[in-house]
């Protein structure tokens, strides 16, 4: 994947260099009819070589956009947030009123879908008040959990022109003083300097577009994610029974809270 990103940054830096000695080409008339000499082609290193040091944070970023695209369309795809086969399940045990399997089939298979379930299930005994704050806690929880890595992204977009930018301005000012200690007399040694900026400037939007338009399409898919499964519970907790759970305690999670010791008779405490 670097390597791509590589051969972007030296096709666009080539591209730029090869039009602008056209562009003198086509000014300059040729004093004899001669072939001209042949003209040295760069190689993908030395186009490399030419974008200086800015090039390893630029191929770092690079790296880190497409894992955290990658990860990102994997974390918010429809299988991995709420799997299809897992809500008709818990549904079905819904349907019979066995809110104790539901729960342990949604602690045997996790996903932000079943997390849900599990907290607003193992919650039905304190309420509808309780069970819905609950429920919203831990969706707010998913949501922050896929949202964590998709930020990156828009880091990234901010960044990588920054360190083109930087790349620039280093390479503006050894342009100068390559202009300013030998003049003009040598343009291969100003050519290299301009090669730099272009390599570098061109780097960093190449990172930085895809990052930020893959950082708004994860970020609304995500979204739409969290919508779909608010749909689902609101759908499957519609009208119920809490006046029949009330007082009950679903699930394994230990219970700390317990009747103050001041309650107990002196002779429980004395013992």
């Amino acid at each position: 994947m670097k390597t791509k990103v590589i051969y972007l940054a030296a096709i666009a830096a080539a591209g730029l260099m090869l039009l602008a000695s056209g562009l003198q080409a086509q000014t300059a008339e040729p004093a004899k009819s001669d072939a001209p000499p042949a003209v040295h082609k760069k190689t993908l290193f030395e186009q490399i070589k030419e974008g200086g040091w800015v090039m390893f944070p630029i191929g770092l970023l690079s790296i880190g956009t497409l894992f955290l695209i990658v990860d990102g369309i994997t974390r918010t795809g429809a299988k991995k947030i709420l799997p299809e086969e897992h809500e008709k399940a818990v549904k079905a045990l819904f349907r019979m009123g066995d809110y104790a399997g539901a729960y342990s089939y949604c602690k045997a298979n996790p996903n932000p879908l079943t997390n849900v379930l599990r907290v607003g299930i193992s919650l039905l005994g304190e309420g509808k008040q309780v069970t819905e704050e609950g429920m919203i806690g831990e969706i707010a929880k998913e949501n922050a959990h896929m949202q964590t890595y998709i930020s990156y992204l828009s880091v990234i977009g901010v960044c990588a022109p920054m360190i083109g930018l930087l790349g620039t301005v280093t390479g503006m000012i050894g342009a100068f003083s390559v202009l300013g200690s030998q003049g003009i007399g040598d343009p291969s040694a100003l050519s290299a300097k301009i090669g730099e900026v272009l390599t570098a400037t061109a780097s960093g939007l190449i990172i930085a577009i895809p990052a930020f338009m893959a950082f708004y399409y994860l970020r609304n898919r995500a979204m739409d994610s969290i919508h779909k499964i608010q749909d689902v519970i609101n759908s499957m907790f519609r009208k119920m029974p809490y006046d029949s759970l009330a007082g009950v305690h679903i699930g394994d999670d230990e219970l700390y809270a317990a009747e103050p010791n001041w309650n107990a008779s002196p002779e429980a405490a004395a013992e």
